[in-house]
């Protein structure tokens, strides 16, 4: 990742990225560099969604398909493509699948075009909201049926999903200090 040096007078993107299909949503407002590569932000994605990064990706952008390469199903590679070749301008949208089996599908918005400010670390992640579901769960449907198994202690499945998810899970809880310091690694 960038760090403080390279910052300087580039150009800091402001995304918000939604897991669709999820209701209420879970959403993240991020800063990055738009000298930041599409592997780069494959990276970001999974720590400000809190994504463990088991599974296999891709972005589809403007028509095109991009992530590990797989020629047979016509997908560029994400490594040296920087944002500032893909973005259009404000408002741009773009989709990131993350766990194919899952098929948590995100949308990324290109919210603002920023000058970036002295003394910031990017990528920073300056607001969002729930926590991610946890990995395997069966994508959207799944994460439903778990929530209502989770809030409902009579419910015969509850003792076992409670001891998957663990005690702690509460999908209503967005640790923003957590995230940025993982962020903080990448740096």
């Amino acid at each position: 990742m960038a760090s403080k040096k390279s910052a300087s007078n580039q150009t800091v993107y402001q995304l918000k990225i939604t897991l669709k299909n999820i209701r209420p949503p879970i959403w993240r407002r991020i800063q990055v560099l738009s000298s930041t590569t599409l592997e780069q932000l494959h990276l970001i994605v999974q720590e400000v969604m809190g994504w463990d990064n088991y599974h296999m990706h891709q972005f589809s952008i403007a028509g095109i398909d991009y992530g590990q390469t797989q020629r047979e199903f016509n997908v560029r590679s994400e490594k040296t493509v920087k944002l500032s070749q893909v973005v259009k301008s404000e408002k741009f949208k773009f989709s990131y699948t993350y766990d194919f089996g899952d098929s948590w599908e995100h949308e990324i918005l290109v919210e603002k075009e920023l000058p970036s400010t002295p003394n910031t670390n990017y990528p920073i992640c300056i607001t969002g909201k729930r926590a991610c579901p946890p990995e395997d769960c069966g994508g959207s449907w799944g994460y439903a049926e778990l929530l209502e198994i989770i809030t409902s202690p009579s419910h015969p499945e509850y003792e076992e999903r409670m001891e998957w998810v663990g005690e702690s899970f509460n999908p209503d809880t967005f640790d923003i200090n957590e995230v940025n310091q993982r962020l903080q690694e990448f740096k």
